[in-house]
């Protein structure tokens, strides 16, 4: 039962490393997703999506090398 967790543990972990990273990421989406249904202005729901994803990026980038 040990290997079964520790095994559902790394691939978890495969896909959400930094909780942080992937619950701005999630936002991002969810904005994008807002702006497209509620503007129906689709070139600014894909600027969003782009800009924000490459912002959460560099934020993330930006807090790992504080940290270590």
């Amino acid at each position: 039962m040990n290997v079964l967790i520790a095994v559902l543990r790394e691939l978890i972990g495969l896909f959400v490393d930094d909780g942080w990273l992937a619950l701005m990421t999630l936002a991002v989406v969810i904005l994008a997703g807002v702006i497209a249904t509620l503007m129906d202005f689709q070139l600014a729901a894909g600027a969003t999506l782009l800009f924000g994803c490459i912002g959460v990026l560099f934020a993330n980038v930006a807090r790992a090398a504080r940290r270590g």
